[in-house]
């Protein structure tokens, strides 16, 4: 008989610019948390961003799925997988998506959800906006 692996729990999602891994304490700096994102034309891509995650109540081997989903039709917009092996069901592991280019074709709530083991685990919403275009500059005299 096959042996179930645990369900992870999510201890915190976040989006951000940037992670930086302290090489000597291991500790996690999450650079520039964000909730939206504005671009002034559409379709649009996003260069780069983070998506940190913290997760607990797992052991063993996963496989982790990350989907960036637009919410008004619920389509997939992108997806990165992983694999990840968790000693201790009562120790929190770190996970960290860095992704680029991320294309956005409209305005909108999308949101990242994460999957171990093809089994839903967590969402992260946010909002694309389009942002106001910059004001004209004045005639030079």
């Amino acid at each position: 008989m096959r042996e179930v692996a645990l369900h992870p729990s999510l201890n915190a999602m976040l989006i951000c610019d940037l992670t930086i891994r302290e090489e000597r304490t291991g500790k996690v700096s999450l650079i520039g948390v964000f909730e939206s994102i504005a671009a002034t034309t559409f379709p649009t891509v996003h260069r780069a961003l983070a998506v940190y995650t913290k997760l607990s109540d797992a052991e063993g081997e996963y496989d982790i799925r990350l989907e960036l989903t637009r919410l008004d039709d619920v389509h997939t917009v992108a997806e990165g997988r992983m694999a990840a092996k968790f000693a201790d069901r009562l120790t929190a592991a770190e996970l960290i998506f860095n992704l680029e280019n991320l294309p956005f074709e409209r305005p909108g709530r999308y949101e990242f959800r994460l999957h171990a083991n093809d089994r839903f685990v967590a969402g992260k919403s946010f909002t694309v906006m389009q942002a106001p275009a910059a004001p004209a500059a004045p005639p030079s005299r």
